[in-house]
Protein backbone atom coordinates (compact mmCIF):
# COMPACT_ATOMS: atom_id res chain seq x y z
CA UNK A 1 0.00 0.00 0.00
CA UNK A 2 2.89 2.35 0.84
CA UNK A 3 4.37 1.74 -2.60
CA UNK A 4 1.31 1.65 -4.85
CA UNK A 5 -0.65 4.41 -3.15
CA UNK A 6 1.88 6.79 -1.61
CA UNK A 7 5.14 6.44 -3.56
CA UNK A 8 4.08 9.01 -6.21
CA UNK A 9 3.00 11.45 -3.47
CA UNK A 10 6.27 11.01 -1.54
CA UNK A 11 8.54 11.41 -4.57
CA UNK A 12 6.66 14.47 -5.89
CA UNK A 13 6.99 16.22 -2.53
CA UNK A 14 10.68 15.34 -2.25
CA UNK A 15 11.23 16.70 -5.77
CA UNK A 16 9.49 19.96 -4.89
CA UNK A 17 11.83 20.37 -1.92
CA UNK A 18 14.88 19.51 -4.05
CA UNK A 19 13.80 21.97 -6.74
CA UNK A 20 13.34 24.76 -4.19
CA UNK A 21 16.86 24.09 -2.90
CA UNK A 22 18.35 24.05 -6.39
CA UNK A 23 19.12 20.33 -6.55
CA UNK A 24 18.42 17.87 -9.34
CA UNK A 25 15.07 16.14 -9.02
CA UNK A 26 14.73 12.38 -8.60
CA UNK A 27 13.89 10.40 -11.72
CA UNK A 28 10.68 8.49 -11.18
CA UNK A 29 8.18 6.49 -13.21
CA UNK A 30 4.69 7.07 -11.85
CA UNK A 31 3.05 4.04 -10.26
CA UNK A 32 -0.46 3.09 -11.43
CA UNK A 33 -2.92 2.93 -8.52
CA UNK A 34 -4.71 -0.44 -8.31
CA UNK A 35 -8.48 -0.05 -7.96
CA UNK A 36 -9.74 -0.31 -4.37
CA UNK A 37 -6.30 -1.04 -2.87
CA UNK A 38 -7.16 0.60 0.48
CA UNK A 39 -10.12 -1.70 1.08
CA UNK A 40 -8.58 -5.09 0.49
CA UNK A 41 -5.31 -4.04 2.16
CA UNK A 42 -7.26 -3.18 5.31
CA UNK A 43 -9.02 -6.55 5.14
CA UNK A 44 -5.71 -8.42 4.97
CA UNK A 45 -4.60 -6.38 7.98
CA UNK A 46 -7.68 -7.30 10.00
CA UNK A 47 -7.04 -10.99 9.31
CA UNK A 48 -3.43 -10.79 10.49
CA UNK A 49 -4.24 -8.66 13.54
CA UNK A 50 -7.31 -10.64 14.64
CA UNK A 51 -5.40 -13.92 14.37
CA UNK A 52 -2.37 -12.42 16.15
CA UNK A 53 -4.56 -11.11 18.99
CA UNK A 54 -6.32 -14.50 19.15
CA UNK A 55 -9.65 -12.85 18.60
CA UNK A 56 -10.29 -15.40 15.86
CA UNK A 57 -8.66 -18.69 14.90
CA UNK A 58 -6.97 -18.77 11.49
CA UNK A 59 -8.71 -20.30 8.51
CA UNK A 60 -7.74 -23.85 7.58
CA UNK A 61 -7.85 -23.48 3.80
CA UNK A 62 -6.10 -21.06 1.48
CA UNK A 63 -9.25 -21.02 -0.64
CA UNK A 64 -11.25 -19.74 2.36
CA UNK A 65 -8.69 -17.01 2.95
CA UNK A 66 -8.88 -15.96 -0.70
CA UNK A 67 -12.66 -15.96 -0.49
CA UNK A 68 -12.43 -13.50 2.42
CA UNK A 69 -9.91 -11.19 0.76
CA UNK A 70 -11.38 -11.34 -2.74
CA UNK A 71 -15.08 -11.30 -1.89
CA UNK A 72 -16.23 -9.59 -5.08
CA UNK A 73 -19.31 -7.64 -3.84
CA UNK A 74 -17.34 -5.38 -1.52
CA UNK A 75 -13.74 -5.91 -2.59
CA UNK A 76 -13.33 -2.68 -4.55
CA UNK A 77 -15.09 -0.05 -2.42
CA UNK A 78 -16.19 -1.58 0.86
CA UNK A 79 -17.69 -1.95 3.34
CA UNK A 80 -14.46 -2.92 5.10
CA UNK A 81 -15.31 -6.37 6.45
CA UNK A 82 -13.28 -7.27 9.51
CA UNK A 83 -12.24 -10.89 9.74
CA UNK A 84 -13.73 -11.57 13.19
CA UNK A 85 -17.16 -10.34 12.00
CA UNK A 86 -17.40 -12.74 9.06
CA UNK A 87 -15.11 -15.68 9.86
CA UNK A 88 -17.95 -18.07 10.67
CA UNK A 89 -19.82 -17.14 7.48
CA UNK A 90 -16.83 -18.04 5.30
CA UNK A 91 -16.92 -21.69 6.32
CA UNK A 92 -20.56 -22.07 7.33
CA UNK A 93 -23.28 -19.98 5.72
CA UNK A 94 -26.83 -20.64 4.60
CA UNK A 95 -28.45 -19.35 1.43
CA UNK A 96 -32.20 -18.96 1.97
CA UNK A 97 -34.82 -17.48 -0.33
CA UNK A 98 -35.75 -14.65 2.07
CA UNK A 99 -32.14 -13.46 2.10
CA UNK A 100 -31.95 -13.64 -1.68
CA UNK A 101 -35.07 -11.51 -2.00
CA UNK A 102 -34.09 -8.94 0.64
CA UNK A 103 -30.63 -8.79 -0.94
CA UNK A 104 -32.20 -8.08 -4.31
CA UNK A 105 -34.32 -5.27 -2.82
CA UNK A 106 -31.22 -3.76 -1.23
CA UNK A 107 -29.22 -4.03 -4.46
CA UNK A 108 -31.95 -2.31 -6.48
CA UNK A 109 -32.20 0.54 -3.97
CA UNK A 110 -28.43 0.98 -4.00
CA UNK A 111 -28.27 1.01 -7.78
CA UNK A 112 -31.04 3.63 -7.90
CA UNK A 113 -29.20 5.80 -5.37
CA UNK A 114 -26.10 5.70 -7.55
CA UNK A 115 -27.65 6.02 -11.01
CA UNK A 116 -30.76 8.12 -10.42
CA UNK A 117 -29.40 10.50 -7.77
CA UNK A 118 -25.58 10.44 -7.51
CA UNK A 119 -24.98 10.58 -11.27
CA UNK A 120 -27.31 13.56 -11.69
CA UNK A 121 -25.59 15.33 -8.79
CA UNK A 122 -22.18 14.48 -10.28
CA UNK A 123 -23.02 16.11 -13.59
CA UNK A 124 -23.87 19.41 -11.88
CA UNK A 125 -20.98 19.22 -9.41
CA UNK A 126 -18.40 18.53 -12.13
CA UNK A 127 -19.79 21.36 -14.26
CA UNK A 128 -19.19 23.85 -11.45
CA UNK A 129 -16.03 22.51 -9.78
CA UNK A 130 -14.25 21.99 -13.10
CA UNK A 131 -15.07 25.50 -14.35
CA UNK A 132 -13.03 28.66 -13.87
CA UNK A 133 -13.48 29.02 -10.09
CA UNK A 134 -12.41 32.65 -10.02
CA UNK A 135 -15.45 33.54 -12.16
CA UNK A 136 -18.03 31.68 -10.07
CA UNK A 137 -20.84 33.55 -8.37
CA UNK A 138 -21.63 32.78 -4.75
CA UNK A 139 -24.90 31.00 -5.51
CA UNK A 140 -23.28 28.82 -8.19
CA UNK A 141 -20.54 27.86 -5.74
CA UNK A 142 -23.14 26.83 -3.16
CA UNK A 143 -25.09 24.94 -5.81
CA UNK A 144 -21.97 22.99 -6.77
CA UNK A 145 -21.19 22.23 -3.13
CA UNK A 146 -24.73 21.02 -2.44
CA UNK A 147 -24.56 18.82 -5.54
CA UNK A 148 -21.23 17.30 -4.47
CA UNK A 149 -22.46 16.82 -0.89
CA UNK A 150 -25.33 14.67 -2.10
CA UNK A 151 -23.27 13.05 -4.85
CA UNK A 152 -20.64 11.61 -2.53
CA UNK A 153 -23.24 10.34 -0.06
CA UNK A 154 -25.57 8.67 -2.54
CA UNK A 155 -22.63 7.39 -4.62
CA UNK A 156 -20.82 5.71 -1.74
CA UNK A 157 -23.87 4.58 0.25
CA UNK A 158 -25.40 3.31 -3.01
CA UNK A 159 -22.33 1.15 -3.64
CA UNK A 160 -22.44 -0.10 -0.04
CA UNK A 161 -26.12 -1.02 -0.42
CA UNK A 162 -25.34 -2.89 -3.63
CA UNK A 163 -22.46 -4.77 -1.98
CA UNK A 164 -24.54 -5.64 1.08
CA UNK A 165 -27.39 -6.74 -1.17
CA UNK A 166 -25.26 -9.01 -3.36
CA UNK A 167 -23.59 -10.40 -0.25
CA UNK A 168 -26.97 -11.21 1.26
CA UNK A 169 -28.02 -13.00 -1.96
CA UNK A 170 -25.04 -15.37 -1.73
CA UNK A 171 -25.28 -15.98 2.01
CA UNK A 172 -23.07 -13.25 3.54
CA UNK A 173 -24.21 -10.61 6.01
CA UNK A 174 -21.86 -7.67 5.55
CA UNK A 175 -21.86 -4.86 8.13
CA UNK A 176 -23.77 -1.65 7.53
CA UNK A 177 -21.65 1.26 6.29
CA UNK A 178 -24.02 4.24 6.55
CA UNK A 179 -26.74 5.30 8.96
CA UNK A 180 -28.30 8.54 7.65
CA UNK A 181 -25.15 10.62 8.37
CA UNK A 182 -26.59 14.00 7.36
CA UNK A 183 -29.04 14.00 10.27
CA UNK A 184 -26.11 14.01 12.73
CA UNK A 185 -26.25 16.59 15.51
CA UNK A 186 -22.44 16.82 15.87
CA UNK A 187 -19.34 15.94 13.89
CA UNK A 188 -18.64 13.13 16.36
CA UNK A 189 -22.05 11.65 15.62
CA UNK A 190 -21.45 12.11 11.89
CA UNK A 191 -18.43 9.83 12.11
CA UNK A 192 -20.50 7.20 13.90
CA UNK A 193 -22.91 7.28 10.95
CA UNK A 194 -20.59 7.86 7.94
CA UNK A 195 -18.37 5.07 6.55
CA UNK A 196 -19.01 3.10 9.73
CA UNK A 197 -16.64 0.25 8.87
CA UNK A 198 -13.68 2.63 8.37
CA UNK A 199 -14.44 4.36 11.68
CA UNK A 200 -14.60 0.99 13.46
CA UNK A 201 -11.31 -0.09 11.84
CA UNK A 202 -9.54 3.11 12.87
CA UNK A 203 -10.95 2.88 16.39
CA UNK A 204 -10.02 -0.75 17.06
CA UNK A 205 -6.73 -0.98 15.17
CA UNK A 206 -5.29 2.52 15.66
CA UNK A 207 -7.09 4.72 18.20
CA UNK A 208 -7.32 2.12 21.00
CA UNK A 209 -3.72 0.88 20.52
CA UNK A 210 -2.61 4.53 20.79
CA UNK A 211 -4.29 4.64 24.21
CA UNK A 212 -7.78 5.71 23.18
CA UNK A 213 -9.64 7.40 26.03
CA UNK A 214 -7.49 5.71 28.66
CA UNK A 215 -4.60 8.14 28.55
CA UNK A 216 -3.10 10.18 31.35
CA UNK A 217 -3.90 13.61 29.95
CA UNK A 218 -6.52 15.28 27.77
CA UNK A 219 -3.80 16.68 25.53
CA UNK A 220 -2.71 13.11 24.67
CA UNK A 221 -6.36 12.19 24.03
CA UNK A 222 -6.74 15.09 21.61
CA UNK A 223 -3.44 14.19 19.94
CA UNK A 224 -4.66 10.60 19.45
CA UNK A 225 -7.88 11.86 17.84
CA UNK A 226 -5.97 14.16 15.55
CA UNK A 227 -3.50 11.46 14.51
CA UNK A 228 -6.36 9.09 13.68
CA UNK A 229 -8.11 11.64 11.49
CA UNK A 230 -4.95 12.85 9.79
CA UNK A 231 -4.30 9.25 8.78
CA UNK A 232 -7.97 8.77 7.87
CA UNK A 233 -7.64 11.72 5.52
CA UNK A 234 -4.43 10.34 4.02
CA UNK A 235 -6.13 6.93 3.62
CA UNK A 236 -8.67 8.55 1.28
CA UNK A 237 -6.01 9.80 -1.08
CA UNK A 238 -2.32 10.58 -1.46
CA UNK A 239 -2.67 14.37 -1.62
CA UNK A 240 -2.43 17.26 0.82
CA UNK A 241 -6.09 18.21 0.44
CA UNK A 242 -7.08 14.87 2.02
CA UNK A 243 -4.67 15.48 4.90
CA UNK A 244 -6.25 18.92 5.42
CA UNK A 245 -9.73 17.35 5.25
CA UNK A 246 -8.74 14.84 7.94
CA UNK A 247 -7.21 17.58 10.11
CA UNK A 248 -10.36 19.69 9.68
CA UNK A 249 -12.56 16.89 11.02
CA UNK A 250 -10.05 16.12 13.76
CA UNK A 251 -10.27 19.72 14.97
CA UNK A 252 -14.07 19.58 15.18
CA UNK A 253 -13.92 16.27 17.05
CA UNK A 254 -11.65 17.91 19.61
CA UNK A 255 -13.96 20.94 19.80
CA UNK A 256 -16.89 18.55 20.35
CA UNK A 257 -15.16 17.12 23.39
CA UNK A 258 -14.13 20.54 24.69
CA UNK A 259 -17.44 22.41 24.50
CA UNK A 260 -19.25 22.16 21.16
CA UNK A 261 -21.55 19.22 21.93
CA UNK A 262 -22.76 20.88 25.15
CA UNK A 263 -23.63 24.04 23.21
CA UNK A 264 -25.38 22.12 20.43
CA UNK A 265 -27.51 20.17 22.92
CA UNK A 266 -28.82 23.45 24.29
CA UNK A 267 -29.77 24.72 20.81
CA UNK A 268 -32.05 21.77 20.04
CA UNK A 269 -32.22 19.03 17.41
CA UNK A 270 -32.91 20.96 14.19
CA UNK A 271 -30.34 23.79 14.75
CA UNK A 272 -27.74 21.13 15.67
CA UNK A 273 -28.43 19.19 12.44
CA UNK A 274 -28.22 22.39 10.35
CA UNK A 275 -24.94 23.46 11.98
CA UNK A 276 -23.35 20.01 11.61
CA UNK A 277 -24.50 19.70 7.99
CA UNK A 278 -22.95 23.10 7.27
CA UNK A 279 -19.62 22.03 8.83
CA UNK A 280 -19.63 18.77 6.84
CA UNK A 281 -20.40 20.62 3.59
CA UNK A 282 -17.48 23.00 4.05
CA UNK A 283 -15.26 19.98 4.68
CA UNK A 284 -16.23 18.52 1.29
CA UNK A 285 -14.54 21.51 -0.39
CA UNK A 286 -11.17 20.20 0.86
CA UNK A 287 -12.12 16.71 -0.29
CA UNK A 288 -13.18 17.71 -3.82
CA UNK A 289 -10.48 20.23 -4.80
CA UNK A 290 -6.84 19.11 -4.84
CA UNK A 291 -5.14 22.49 -5.19
CA UNK A 292 -4.77 24.69 -2.09
CA UNK A 293 -5.17 27.73 -4.33
CA UNK A 294 -8.46 26.37 -5.74
CA UNK A 295 -9.71 25.59 -2.23
CA UNK A 296 -8.96 29.14 -1.11
CA UNK A 297 -10.70 30.68 -4.12
CA UNK A 298 -13.77 28.46 -3.70
CA UNK A 299 -14.12 29.16 0.03
CA UNK A 300 -13.83 32.91 -0.58
CA UNK A 301 -16.52 32.68 -3.26
CA UNK A 302 -18.86 30.81 -0.89
CA UNK A 303 -18.81 33.76 1.48
CA UNK A 304 -18.33 36.61 -1.01
CA UNK A 305 -22.00 37.71 -0.94
CA UNK A 306 -21.72 38.84 -4.57
CA UNK A 307 -25.22 37.65 -5.46
CA UNK A 308 -26.14 37.87 -9.08
CA UNK A 309 -28.89 35.21 -8.97
CA UNK A 310 -27.95 33.91 -12.38
CA UNK A 311 -28.97 30.35 -11.54
CA UNK A 312 -30.13 28.34 -14.50
CA UNK A 313 -31.05 24.99 -12.98
CA UNK A 314 -31.91 21.98 -15.12
CA UNK A 315 -35.41 20.79 -14.07
CA UNK A 316 -34.07 17.22 -13.75
CA UNK A 317 -31.42 18.44 -11.33
CA UNK A 318 -33.99 20.44 -9.35
CA UNK A 319 -36.25 17.40 -8.93
CA UNK A 320 -33.29 15.15 -8.05
CA UNK A 321 -31.80 17.50 -5.46
CA UNK A 322 -35.24 17.80 -3.85
CA UNK A 323 -35.49 14.00 -3.68
CA UNK A 324 -31.92 13.77 -2.31
CA UNK A 325 -32.77 16.28 0.42
CA UNK A 326 -35.91 14.39 1.42
CA UNK A 327 -34.16 11.00 1.49
CA UNK A 328 -31.20 12.42 3.45
CA UNK A 329 -33.19 14.14 6.21
CA UNK A 330 -36.51 12.29 6.39
CA UNK A 331 -35.08 9.81 8.91
CA UNK A 332 -34.78 12.65 11.42
CA UNK A 333 -38.56 12.41 11.77
CA UNK A 334 -40.89 9.60 12.87
CA UNK A 335 -42.19 8.76 9.39
CA UNK A 336 -38.65 8.48 8.06
CA UNK A 337 -37.64 6.12 10.86
CA UNK A 338 -40.58 3.84 10.05
CA UNK A 339 -39.67 3.80 6.35
CA UNK A 340 -36.01 3.12 7.14
CA UNK A 341 -36.96 0.22 9.40
CA UNK A 342 -39.20 -1.22 6.68
CA UNK A 343 -36.71 -0.96 3.81
CA UNK A 344 -33.40 -1.58 5.59
CA UNK A 345 -33.91 -3.10 9.04
CA UNK A 346 -36.88 -5.45 8.78
CA UNK A 347 -35.74 -9.00 9.61
CA UNK A 348 -38.66 -10.81 8.04
CA UNK A 349 -41.21 -9.85 5.39
CA UNK A 350 -44.69 -11.34 4.93
CA UNK A 351 -46.05 -12.15 1.47
CA UNK A 352 -47.67 -8.74 0.83
CA UNK A 353 -44.38 -6.99 1.71
CA UNK A 354 -42.52 -9.17 -0.80
CA UNK A 355 -45.05 -8.31 -3.51
CA UNK A 356 -44.72 -4.57 -2.90
CA UNK A 357 -40.92 -4.60 -2.60
CA UNK A 358 -40.48 -6.87 -5.63
CA UNK A 359 -42.51 -4.50 -7.82
CA UNK A 360 -40.56 -1.50 -6.46
CA UNK A 361 -37.17 -3.21 -6.92
CA UNK A 362 -37.95 -4.32 -10.49
CA UNK A 363 -39.15 -0.81 -11.35
CA UNK A 364 -35.97 0.77 -9.89
CA UNK A 365 -33.79 -1.79 -11.65
CA UNK A 366 -35.40 -1.17 -15.07
CA UNK A 367 -35.33 2.60 -14.60
CA UNK A 368 -31.68 2.52 -13.47
CA UNK A 369 -30.56 0.31 -16.37
CA UNK A 370 -32.40 2.58 -18.83
CA UNK A 371 -30.62 5.58 -17.34
CA UNK A 372 -27.23 3.84 -17.51
CA UNK A 373 -27.61 2.88 -21.15
CA UNK A 374 -28.38 6.47 -22.12
CA UNK A 375 -25.45 8.04 -20.23
CA UNK A 376 -21.66 7.92 -20.32
CA UNK A 377 -19.30 6.02 -18.05
CA UNK A 378 -19.55 7.25 -14.46
CA UNK A 379 -17.51 5.20 -11.97
CA UNK A 380 -17.99 5.14 -8.21
CA UNK A 381 -16.07 7.88 -6.41
CA UNK A 382 -14.46 5.49 -3.92
CA UNK A 383 -12.94 3.22 -6.57
CA UNK A 384 -9.83 5.41 -6.53
CA UNK A 385 -9.39 5.13 -2.78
Amino acid sequence: MAYFKYANFFVSNVNEVLQSLGYTQLKWTAVVLPIGISFYTFQTLTYSIDVYRRVQTPLQKVSDYLLYIMSFPQMIAGPIVRFNSIADQITNRKEIIDDKLSGFYRFAIGLAKKVLIANVMAKQADLIFDSNLSELSMEMAWLGLIAYTFQIYFDFSGYSDMAIGIGRMIGFKFPENFNSPYISQSVSEFWRRWHITLGAFMRDYLYIPLGGNRVSSKSRLYLNLWIVFLLSGLWHGAAWNFVIWGAYHGIFLILDRLFLIRILKKTGKIPSIIFTFFVIMIGWVFFRLESINEITIFLKTLFSFNQTWDLNIDPKFGITVSAATIFSFLVAFRLGKKLEAFFFKKKKYVFIHHVFLSILAIFLLIFSISSLTSSGFNPFIYFRF
